[in-house]
């Protein structure tokens, strides 16, 4: 007997009762109680359908059939420990490994994004027998203790920067320390770890990893120049550190161009360690760490054991098989490139019409839209884009912003949104800004009239 459906505001009265204060809702003061989803839309209680921009989780799309036939099928046969011998396990390493540089050849599979960062920063200090870690400024990359200890975006908000962590900034060519006009910003931003590195060593500190997004997300979307990631860890293995590229966000095709994103930099880029999260299981809780076998040995060597309970049992490798299954079944990655030039194509359009966007950047279907106030000093318009992500959600769009300034519209959406998909959200975007910039008008000439 199926339980009687609730109201959504008796199901906020209950949150609101159990659950932690510190748990947030997307529209906070209005939100959505969304009951079920199928591909790029979300449905609320009352059957209407909302366009999914942002779960970048459901990687494939929601509740996708191939997805749930696999959970279904090996959970009915077996789903236990990961130290028992298993095929999907290895099954799932070997397809894997075919995504990936030739040296990044051994696996570890976890249960969240934030347990793989944990693990490639634990492996970096064991690797290198230094400490320290250099962060971009903004990062966040995970809720960890160890991860909100590298994550700026939290830090500076709770106990502060460690002094075992370094900041830099955010290779960022747009609103950034060095900008689209700089002569060589890739050289610029890259010396910027230099320094930071050249000055720990004064105080003899050694620097263990750089740790970053491959594409830094909660900082506002950016995509850094290509060739930075080169001189950088350049830089950092100089030093006696590895480079950490957390894909966790925006791996598995997203970028459209490449299967994952640190592959935007170019063919001789190839990180030390790679991490893997949201979309590797669409929704079920799956991670992994890919290294070298250099650095999985030495990991190895502390003759402690590694073991994560769960994580890479045979229903998640099932799951996570099923998703690279998909993404080539339905040319995912490819579609991803397809309708998100078409997207930025038509983003760009309205950049020309509406002063209020001062940015349009991206690749594949992940994309950000800069919100400014004013085109010289591109000041963040962050009461604007929290008023445009509300009337969106009104209007059955679900986005949402990020960045330093909370002004950057963050497009991320299963990989499975159409190009109608990207045609109705612009459309919509410029109807709402135009509606903005009559108000905006309309507001000022008030004052005129009166004085006449």
């Amino acid at each position: 007997m199926r339980r009687a459906q609730r109201s959504r505001q008796e199901t906020l009265a209950l949150r609101r009762q159990l659950i932690g204060s510190s748990c947030k809702l997307f529209f906070a003061n209005d939100p959505v109680k969304i009951v079920k989803a199928k591909g790029q839309y979300m449905y609320d209680e009352n059957g209407r359908q909302y366009l999914d921009c942002i779960n970048n989780v459901a990687h494939v799309g929601h509740c996708h059939p191939d997805i749930v036939k696999a959970a279904h099928e090996q959970n009915q046969l077996l789903n236990t420990n990961s130290r028992y011998l298993h095929d999907n396990l290895v099954d799932y390493g070997k397809r894997l490994s075919e995504t990936l540089p030739e040296k990044l050849c051994t696996f570890y599979f976890l249960n969240s994004g934030s347990e793989a960062n944990d693990l490639a920063l634990r492996m970096a200090r064991q690797f290198t027998k230094h400490v320290d870690v250099i962060v971009l400024d903004h990062a966040y990359h995970g809720h960890l203790t160890s991860l909100i200890d590298i994550s700026p975006y939290k830090f500076r908000n709770l106990e502060g920067q460690k002094e075992w962590v370094h900041v830099a900034p955010v290779p960022d060519t747009y609103r950034g320390l060095y900008r689209e006009d700089h002569e060589d910003p890739v050289t610029a931003y890259a010396n910027e770890v230099k320094n930071i590195i050249e000055q720990a060593h004064k105080k003899g500190r050694k620097i263990a990893a750089f740790f970053a997004e491959s594409l830094p997300s909660v900082g506002g979307q950016i995509i850094p120049p290509a060739g930075y990631f080169q001189k950088v860890a350049e830089h950092v293995h100089k030093a006696g550190g590895i480079f950490i590229a957390d894909e966790i966000q925006v791996g598995f095709g997203r970028v459209g161009k490449h299967f994952w994103a640190f592959q935007l930099q170019g063919e001789d880029f190839i990180p030390d360690i790679v991490t893997m999260g949201k979309p590797i299981g669409n929704g079920h809780p799956l991670a992994c760490v890919a290294t070298t076998k250099e650095i999985a040995e030495a990991f190895a060597a502390t003759g402690v054991e590694y073991f994560n309970t769960f994580g890479g049992n045979p229903v998640s490798c099932a799951i996570g098989l099923a998703v690279l299954d998909v993404i080539k079944k339905e040319h995912l990655q490819a579609h991803a490139m397809e309708v998100g030039d078409l997207l930025m194509k038509l983003l760009n359009e309205q950049k020309s019409k509406h002063p209020l966007i001062g940015d349009v950047r991206g690749s594949g279907l992940f994309i950000g839209v800069d919100l400014i106030k004013d085109q010289a000093e591109r000041t963040p318009a962050t009461e604007e884009a929290e008023y445009l992500i509300t009337r969106l959600k009104e209007e059955y769009i679900l986005l949402s912003t990020d960045g330093p300034g909370r002004n950057v519209l963050k497009f991320k959406p299963p990989l499975c949104f159409s190009m109608e998909d990207a045609k109705f959200v612009v459309d919509t975007i410029d109807k709402l800004l135009t509606e903005v910039n009559v108000s905006k008008h309309a507001s000022q000439a008030l004052p005129l009239a009166v004085e006449q």
